[in-house]
């Protein structure tokens, strides 16, 4: 049986909880990226495209991709064999779970094949990936505003320059 000064120290400790948390940014459907990323994961992934959030793909998927950097879709992303270790190491320990990432990883470990992704664009089509300042569909960047910060949510959503009348309903879906 709880007394109201019992319910009201619950209350206490769970409001000390919940400050004491670090602040993570939120990402597209409650996918986080912690506070402490490495700089070596923002400064050379993010050198050629943002720097994904980890959770996106699972360690499977990670694992594949740091071992074969030196044909990283198509292009020589070798790094030094103590930065790989760093980063692999660090992905492997964040990885994406559960329900988003699902039970296998997506063809090729490509973000943009995933269930989820396509879930959530699902009604833009490849005009859209090839408008000049869209690109492909790799880059978050050009319709999420906060994506170099990790934050894909609707807030931070903009249409991208030169998207035809027909797709705009789309950025207000979500």
């Amino acid at each position: 049986m709880t007394t109201p000064s019992t319910r009201s120290r619950a209350r206490r400790l769970a409001a000390a909880l919940l400050t004491a948390l670090p602040a993570w940014p939120a990402l597209a459907d409650g996918v986080r990226l912690p506070a402490q990323v490495p700089p070596a994961y923002r400064s050379e992934c993010g050198a050629c495209h943002v720097a994904y959030p980890h959770g996106l793909l699972p360690a499977a998927s990670w694992q594949r991709l740091m071992g074969s950097l030196e044909r990283h879709y198509g292009t020589d992303a070798s790094l030094d064999p103590a930065t790989v270790r760093q980063l692999a190491t660090w992905l492997q320990a964040h990885a994406g779970t559960g329900k988003r990432v699902g039970p296998e990883p997506p063809p090729q470990d490509r973000i943009t094949r995933s269930a989820w992704f396509e879930r959530k664009h699902r009604q833009l089509d490849d005009a859209v990936w090839r408008l000049p300042s869209v690109k492909s569909a790799a880059n978050c960047a050009a319709c999420h505003g906060g994506a170099e910060q990790g934050r894909f949510d609707a807030h931070d959503l903009r249409m991208p320059a030169g998207l035809p009348a027909r797709y705009h309903r789309a950025f207000l879906d979500d």
